[in-house]
Parts: structure tokens; C-alpha cells; sequence
């Protein structure tokens, strides 16, 4: 099994962030730092991240989490700021890491698991899974940004487009993302020069909000589970 992919199916991280740690020398398989991703692990072979190892994961994890503002999607902070996975931490004994982010100010919806393969395929660009947010401004909107940000906005050179965007009120935005761009809809509100207040994910595919408070978690049921990786097949409801 290729190394990335072994520390996947632990709960190390997706196999992208994977090979990223690999990359960084972070890895030793039988007491040898290895820091190329492509490389092989037999069932036999010790595998160590950051000194400690590694093993499969015997129960498969997926927690949705409604994050609060404040805290990162990282799986540690070299500076020091809360981190959203270690709200699950006293709930799970597994290693849980995030599909796909949300940015510190940012609250809302985010997925954890420990399973690489849907991690992969949720977060794989081809997947075009819909994510729904609530902007409210701190000033007035634009007259045309919800439709601009339809059609399509370029951005000092970054091309933005909602696959939704609709005026609830004049301070408040629902926007449908399928593509997931770094900062998208902060970039897009400062391009108009209006603040942003409070910038919520609501939706994830298949699964809402619903009740869940800021800070609270559930698990995925099955169903959902296997919803969202039918969505990343189909690409539609």
C-alpha cells in the first residue's frame, strides 16, 4: 500500500495532507525517514508520525461539527489558536481531521473524519459539492453583487462564480458554492467594499444545520454518509 495512503486509512490526515507531512520528513517506516509519498508499506512495517505510530483504524468516523468563529482548521496551530478538531477530542479516541476548511472568522458546518477515501472524494474538485452560506453585511448590498457573483467575478486575476447567490434582506446574502476557492466570499465582498458581519455555512450536500448549536457535533448517519458520496458521483440532488 503506498505510504500516504496506509496513513489515510490510520486517521493521520487525507491523502493529499498526507503526502505534505511525508514531504516535510515527518515520517519514518522501520526507523528510516522516508519523504517520498509514492513510497510502499507492507502490513508488517512500523510507521511513525512525528515519532509515534501509526495504525489502522478499526471503526470508520464521520462528525459533523458546527465551528464556532475562532477556531482553525488545521490539525495543530504553530501560533497558538484554538483548533476546531480539538472540540471532538474528549467524544473520539480516533484521529479526526477535517474534510475541507473554514476560515477562523467563519462559523458553521465542517465535516471530520477519519476515513481517507471519502475524505478524498469529497474534497476532490470534480465532487462540485454545493455549500450553502448566510452573509449578513455590515453595510446595505450592492444592488447587482448577487447577480455579479453569478455571472462570474474576476478578482485580481481569480475568477469567482456562486452556483447561487440570493438578497434575503439588504444585509443578508445566501450564497451556493461548488468550487471551494480560498476566501471566496470574503474576496468577493471586499472587491464591493462591504464588510461581512457574520459568515455561516448552513449546508454541506445532503446535510443542514438543523438544530446544532455552535460547538456541538453529532455523527453522520449512514445515510448521509452514503448521500454525500452519491452526490460526488452524480453532482446533483
Amino acid at each position: 500500500m503506498r505510504l500516504q495512503l496506509y496513513m489515510a486509512r490510520c486517521g493521520v490526515a487525507s491523502r493529499r495532507s498526507s503526502e505534505a507531512i511525508i514531504s516535510e520528513g515527518r515520517v519514518s517506516v522501520n526507523g528510516v525517514t522516508v519523504t517520498e509519498p509514492g513510497s510502499k508499506v507492507d502490513s508488517g512495517d512500523t510507521v511513525c508520525v512525528d515519532g509515534k505510530e501509526i495504525s489502522l483504524e478499526q471503526e470508520k468516523r464521520y462528525v459533523l461539527l458546527n465551528k464556532p468563529a475562532g477556531y482553525v482548521c488545521t490539525l495543530s496551530d504553530d501560533r497558538g489558536r484554538p483548533v476546531a478538531a480539538d472540540l471532538l477530542k474528549e467524544a473520539y479516541d480516533e484521529r479526526l481531521y477535517n474534510v475541507g476548511r473554514l476560515d477562523m472568522y467563519s462559523c458553521g458546518l465542517i465535516i471530520f473524519t477519519n476515513d481517507g477515501d471519502f475524505a478524498a472524494k469529497l474534497s476532490h474538485p470534480s465532487a462540485e459539492m454545493e455549500k450553502e452560506y448566510i452573509v449578513d453585511s455590515s453595510l446595505p448590498l450592492p444592488r447587482r453583487l448577487a447577480q455579479d457573483f453569478m455571472d462570474g467575478i474576476r478578482i485580481d486575476g481569480v475568477f469567482y462564480r456562486a452556483r447561487e447567490a440570493e438578497e434575503l434582506n439588504a444585509r443578508r446574502l445566501r450564497v451556493v458554492l461548488v468550487e471551494g476557492k480560498n476566501r471566496e466570499i470574503r474576496r468577493v465582498f471586499e472587491h464591493y467594499e462591504v464588510g461581512i458581519k457574520r459568515l455561516i455555512r448552513i449546508r454541506i450536500g445532503n446535510v443542514g444545520i438543523a438544530n446544532l448549536s455552535e460547538g456541538q457535533f453529532r455523527e453522520l448517519s449512514p445515510k448521509e454518509v452514503s448521500g454525500l458520496l452519491r452526490l460526488c458521483r452524480s453532482g446533483q440532488y
